[in-house]
């Protein structure tokens, strides 16, 4: 396969500038969940661009990056996440024993000129398998487990930060002083908030603790908050001890990430919110593309016209190549509204991605304005949109 991003030593402009020094040669793409996921402790598989840019605009989007924030607003990067699991099926722990990278993902960050990403952590993580395709829950938590692994993610990201590698992000002017101290800036996220077991007084303490962005479910199925997209409905949407969370993240200035809920799910939390929700990582349904992680284009309308924005996702479902992912960007920007619409990698834990490395944002940066977009849209749709639902949040 001939990947265009690389093209030739006398068009490869883009590649030998931002992309060849981040990108590491990696094993292509099995079939079938184990073989994709064991291609993975190999290497991320290389993904396609479809495009080239000149010097020029090459230059163009590094000077806009360097000018206006770029913010992932879901990611792993360097999948912390997977240190300290423990009690993994063996297809987890084959996908563990990599084990964790955060500084080959932080200084793609900088290659990419990204100023921060949100670093989840994964509550569910131990009690999932590749299974059919997708990751499924195949037990319970034992007891006292969520929260223990919580706090295990949560020291592994604290000591991240206490590295100096990055500078933790509590509020947005904190993006600011992380760029101008040179450094990455890291906003806290967990994905999956059922490490809060029946403890309300826990959303406070995931505060207090630095976390800024929570996603209410991830796989699990039947937990305390509500119901997943990919499993039947268990509670018919939210949970009652749902609804408070929601309006106990409100209080205390947690973002609401709707991503993996249910559509019912998601529209009960919108009914209880507030404060504007995202929904981080997903695609819209449309034109007869459909899969179980794609939202419907009435909830990403709802979560728009609430004053949230949806992420862009670059997960190689219906996307091929990083030209794809720039396409859909667009098209979601023409469905939602320039104020609508952020950007969601989940790197480094992402199926099939064809954004697989930071490195590779200018491409994505000036992609988007060949293809006409405005850079007050782009300010706002690379991380701009984000910063302001963050700062609402924050907002009594």
């Amino acid at each position: 396969m001939t990947d265009s991003t690389c093209g030739s030593e006398e068009g490869g402009v883009a590649s030998r500038r931002a992309v060849v020094g981040g990108v590491a040669s990696g094993a292509a793409a099995g079939v079938g969940v184990v073989a994709w996921w064991a291609a993975r402790q190999l290497g991320t598989p290389r993904a396609a661009v479809g495009f080239e840019l000149s010097e020029d605009e090459l230059d163009r989007a590094v000077a806009f990056l360097d000018a206006h924030p770029a913010i992932d607003t879901h990611a792993h990067p360097g999948r912390s996440f997977v240190r300290g699991a423990e009690h993994l099926t063996w297809k987890l722990r084959l996908y563990a024993s990599r084990g964790s990278f955060e500084n080959r993902a932080i200084a793609d960050l900088q290659r990419g000129h990204v100023a921060a990403a949100c670093f989840s952590a994964v509550s569910d993580f131990p009690t999932l398998d590749a299974r059919g395709g997708t990751l499924t829950p195949v037990r319970d938590f034992d007891p006292g487990e969520a929260w223990a692994y919580y706090r295990t993610q949560l020291a592994n990201l604290r000591a991240l930060v206490a590295s100096g590698d990055v500078a933790w992000v509590r509020a947005p002017d904190d993006v600011a002083a992380a760029r101008a101290a040179g450094q990455v800036g890291a906003i806290l996220g967990v994905e999956g908030a059922d490490f809060l077991q029946d403890d309300l007084g826990r959303v406070e303490q995931c505060f207090a603790d630095g976390v800024r962005v929570l996603t209410l479910v991830h796989y699990f199925r039947g937990g305390v908050i509500g119901d997943v997209m990919t499993a039947p409905p268990v509670h018919g949407g939210l949970t009652p001890f749902g609804r408070d969370v929601v309006q106990e993240m409100n209080r205390v200035g947690l973002v609401v990430d709707v991503s993996h809920s249910s559509e019912r799910t998601a529209y009960d939390a919108l009914e209880v919110s507030t404060k504007p929700l995202l929904i981080t990582h997903t695609d819209v349904a449309e034109g007869g593309l459909d899969n179980p992680r794609f939202v419907s284009e009435g909830l990403a309308r709802s979560v728009a016209g609430a004053g949230g924005a949806v992420g862009a996702w670059p997960a190689g479902i219906r996307l091929g190549t990083l030209e794809d992912f720039v396409e859909r960007i667009v098209a979601l920007v023409d469905l939602l509204g320039e104020d609508h619409v952020c950007i969601g990698t989940d790197m480094d834990a992402n199926h099939k991605p064809v954004f697989e490395t930071y490195a590779k944002m200018p491409l994505v940066v000036g992609g988007l304005l060949r293809r006409g977009m405005s850079e007050e849209a782009l300010t706002k749709v690379v991380g701009g949109n984000f910063l302001r639902v963050f700062a609402d949040v924050l907002t009594p």
